[in-house]
């Protein structure tokens, strides 16, 4: 009995492995139902699954399934893991900040995890219950409340250029500061939607390549195969200038990367940050760009 549970458990390892390295490696979000897939087992998610089967077939089989495990970890590490050099900040350069709020913080709690107000800085699901008073208090800058429960914050005057929502609640919004364009993003995340189609809808209203800043919560990890269009125009701050992990979801677990800042690459990254803390699922990102 021992024996045949023992086989049923390396048949289920060896096809549950197959399924789950064909979603992520090959397959990844480019169908309809799998994204979701993709998205639920992200590569420490495989690796925590294998060790598991790993328990209960046999010694012989076993030493395989390390193996398997320890070569996903390094491919893990060699994508997520990041280490950059910084370059000299000067005040005349940019500081840019994006945090999804997770609808519990507002733009006292992004100051404090920032640690001073920055030039830039875009939340969104904030909790925000009177816009006009957060006005008064800081007279002196520029806040706006725009589609999609987009919130922003500026030291510098803003022309806000287009609001867009999607049917499906994906928001753009696309706004001009210190004579660079930005674009603040924020795509619905419902489990059974499909991304693509918001991802195009995102993308077509993204017409600006140099001089630009794109910055909000995707969705999306980087290895998406939907990020193409963004990726041909845009460096993804954390890549160029971040140290650590680059994931910024769930609660600083490095599982996902959906939150991003991407620098069109005629502007220069100068040192980008992943700040963590339990006041959001989402970690904050800061980026300093040069002008």
């Amino acid at each position: 009995m021992l024996k045949i549970l023992r086989s049923l458990f390396l048949f289920i390892n060896v096809i549950v492995i197959l399924a789950l390295l064909t979603i992520h490696f090959i397959i990844r979000d480019n169908g309809f139902y799998e994204p979701l897939l993709f998205y639920i087992f992200p590569l420490p998610i495989i690796i925590g699954i294998i060790l598991f089967f790993s328990l209960f077939i046999g010694k012989k089989r076993r030493k395989y399934n390390l193996i398997l495990a320890g070569i996903l970890l390094f491919i893990w590490l060699g994508r997520s893991f990041k280490i950059n050099f910084s370059d000299d900040i000067s005040e005349a350069d940019l500081e840019v900040v994006f945090w999804n709020a997770s609808r519990d913080n507002n733009f006292k709690e992004a100051f404090f995890e920032n640690k001073g107000i920055p030039d830039i800085l875009v939340l969104v699901e904030p909790k925000i219950t009177d816009i006009n008073s957060i006005k008064q208090r800081f007279s002196n800058h520029y806040i706006y409340d725009m589609k999609g429960d987009i919130y922003l914050f500026s030291k510098t005057p803003v022309i806000i250029e287009k609001e867009v929502t999607s049917k499906r609640n994906s928001t753009v919004v696309n706004f001009k500061s210190r004579d660079i364009d930005f674009y603040a993003v924020d795509a619905q995340g419902s489990p059974d939607l499909p991304r693509r189609g918001e991802m195009q809808f995102i993308d077509s209203h993204i017409d600006k390549t140099n001089n630009t800043v794109i910055l909000g919560d995707f969705n999306l990890p980087y290895e998406s195969g939907l990020f193409k269009n963004i990726k041909k125009n845009f460096n993804q701050a954390f890549n160029e200038k971040g140290n650590g992990f680059r994931e910024t979801w769930f609660w600083n677990i490095p599982l996902l990367s959906i939150d991003h800042i991407w620098v069109s690459k005629d502007l220069k990254v100068l040192k980008t940050e992943k700040i963590g803390t339990f006041k959001s699922d989402h970690s904050m990102l800061k980026t300093y760009i040069k002008r």
